[in-house]
């Protein structure tokens, strides 16, 4: 059954549900805090939106990445520090042998220092990634240590890195401290076929007289074996410390591009606060005017009973 309602009523009746509806779309805006909360609000604006907010994420996965490969490197560059000053103190232990009574002493002190240099390699690895050692040799299926074990570290710059031509990465290319479990040999070397090195450092073997430190030439051949060692240390480092430096700029510019992605995403889609309210001040007003509005014509409508 339809009841009929005079026109004044109507229109008070129709504007009502209109404040009303304005007032449920601006109380979920006060809400969430966002003018656009799906693609029926405004669809341009909210897939563009998501499109942003999406990339911000990628990108923020990648900081992530490039903040683990920072620590990486850090970890391998303080490893060459002290590498070096563990080569250092085995040269003031090969010039001493020129002048002491006890050369085979300084010599046993000579290889422990020698060993630990190969050690210090095999510690300086952050989750698992180390840039200055890689095992050598064959493992028990017959793969060689190129195969089984590599220290490159791969790092993405963007979420494209890893599908297409679009994507930004950075190779960063260690090499390899290790000391030869037979000869006692100390070498570092390069761990890629395209720039390959290798210099090594003599054990010392009591037996083997051209290694002693009980002459002045062979003193003067170990501290240059033991100077060439710290220049390719140096080399290595240099190449790293220009790689951190990338990695460091991308991280920050990344930073910049996911803060940058979110603000402009927010602008598509937030609301703003202090417009909301005023709105929602004034749509109760209205509210409280066209109640009374709807109580004077209904009041109206009553004064026509009253003829009768």
């Amino acid at each position: 059954m339809t009841i009929a309602l005079t026109s004044g009523m109507r229109s008070n009746l129709i504007a009502l549900q209109n404040v009303d509806s304005m007032m449920q779309t601006t109380q979920n805006r006060l809400s969430t805090g966002k003018r656009v909360n799906s693609a029926l609000d405004d669809p341009v604006n909210f897939f563009k939106a998501q499109d942003n907010y999406n990339r911000a994420s990628d990108l923020a996965a990648k900081k992530d990445g490039m903040g683990e490969a920072i620590k990486i490197i850090e970890t391998a560059n303080s490893g060459i520090e002290k590498m070096e000053d563990l080569l250092n103190q085995m040269k003031s232990l090969a010039s001493a042998a020129k002048t002491s009574d006890n050369v085979e002493d300084l010599e046993n002190q000579y290889n422990t220092v020698l060993e630990q240099v190969s050690t210090l390699a095999q510690d300086s690895n952050y989750g698992g990634q180390n840039l200055t050692y890689r095992e050598s040799g064959n493992n028990e299926s017959g793969e060689t240590a190129t195969q089984i074990a590599t220290n490159e570290l791969s790092v993405e710059f963007n979420e494209y890195a890893a599908s297409n031509s679009a994507g930004s990465s950075l190779d960063v290319q260690g090499f390899s401290v290790n000391r030869d479990s037979s000869s006692g040999d100390l070498t570092i070397k390069s761990s890629s076929d395209s720039t390959s090195f290798a210099v090594t450092i003599a054990d010392v073997d009591a037996s083997d007289d051209s290694t002693r430190l009980t002459s002045a030439a062979n003193v003067d051949r170990a501290i240059e074996s033991i100077d060439n060692f710290i220049g390719q240390l140096r080399t290595e480092a240099q190449k790293l410390s220009s790689s951190l430096s990338t990695i460091q700029i991308r991280s920050d510019f990344t930073s910049e591009m996911v803060n940058t992605l979110n603000t402009g995403a927010d602008n598509l889609t937030l609301a703003d606060m202090n417009e909301e309210g005023a709105n929602m001040l004034m749509l109760q007003t209205r509210q409280n005017l066209g109640t009374t509005s709807l109580s004077l014509a209904s009041q109206a409508a009553q004064a026509v009973l009253q003829l009768f």
